[in-house]
């Protein structure tokens, strides 16, 4: 399954001053205006220039102070950009006030779930094959998330996702068409336990999910279930690849019905001999065995013919 790839991990926890909501709420929308106010009526009272100047200072401070409050939900997280320097990763969950000048970029750690359309590939004999996969995915390390991929920036201030979505759609892509080449839709004549894409189940998602693993790791994100839930010929070679399975299938049938006559015979030929119902010389027993087998093998039901005597 998945494995850490030798990529530095850079991601760590923000340590800057992070404030309960609530409590700034008090100090924004209560402390603030009521000092406003009473700056404004010693103002009123004194015609003192210094309550104008506080005034000022009050007001930036509650514009500025109203810029720091945001709302995290479990399995989300904030990356903390001051002035362009990373300064660590927010996954508290609650309602917090911070650095209004901290620039907070939105990412959801939750797990999503992409289907990826079938798309013509060419398998290790150079059959043209229709596959497609289903992708569970999330991201691990958000410091290579928000900086490694170029994006641009969604919604207040959150982080695109389409971007992250495409980037793991192409590798994705990728990686689908690198382990289909390495492997026969069908098992061959050559080698019947060799192992196929039809055939192969557990060990062909596991090998197709550590392959794209070690495609995204890189922008740092890492896929939890990579299972193919497509699989098909192309169009183009249907028609014939069907007559070869029913011919295949009718060659296996085939075996078992002449494997299970041959006992069956076998064991006719024993117990005649056993109970000494007749005595058989060698071209009777093959003539019996003859038409043994053709009653047993035959696709139809045989026609008795009745010797009436010479």
């Amino acid at each position: 399954m998945y494995n850490d790839y030798e990529y530095d991990n850079n991601e760590y926890e923000y340590q800057g001053l992070v404030i309960n909501g609530f409590v700034m709420i008090f100090f924004t929308f209560i402390l603030v205006p009521l000092a406003f106010l009473y700056s404004t009526m010693w103002f009123i009272n004194s015609e003192n220039s210094l309550a104008i100047v506080l005034d000022v200072v009050l007001a930036l401070l509650f514009f500025v102070g109203c810029g720091g409050y945001f709302v995290q939900e479990p399995n989300q997280a904030r990356v903390m950009i001051f002035f362009g320097k990373y300064k660590g990763t927010c996954r508290r969950t609650g309602y917090f006030w911070v650095n209004p000048f901290m620039t907070r970029k939105k990412l959801s750690l939750r797990i999503r779930n992409m289907d990826i359309e079938p798309i013509k590939v060419n398998d290790k004999i150079g059959n043209p094959v229709l596959i497609g996969m289903v992708l569970v995915w999330r991201i691990k390390d958000t410091y290579r998330a928000v900086f490694d991929i170029d994006t641009q920036p969604g919604a207040n201030g959150a982080y695109n996702g389409l971007a992250l979505e495409k980037f793991v759609r192409i590798q994705s892509d990728a990686a689908l068409r690198e382990v289909t080449g390495q492997f026969a839709y069908d098992e061959t004549t050559d080698d019947r336990n060799e192992l196929t894409l039809r055939s192969g189940g557990a060990e062909i998602n596991e090998l197709l999910e550590h392959k794209i693993n070690e495609r995204v790791a890189m922008a740092g994100m890492e896929v939890v279930e990579a299972r193919i839930n497509y699989l098909a010929y192309a169009p183009e070679i249907a028609a014939v690849m069907l007559r070869r399975q029913q011919a295949s299938a009718i060659i296996t049938a085939r075996e078992k019905i002449v494997e299970g006559a041959v006992s069956m015979v076998k064991m006719a030929l024993r117990q005649l001999e056993e109970e000494q119902v007749v005595q058989l010389d060698a071209e009777k027993k093959a003539a019996m065995v003859s038409n043994l087998l053709v009653v047993l093998c035959a696709d139809e039901s045989a026609q008795p013919v009745l010797n009436a005597g010479s």
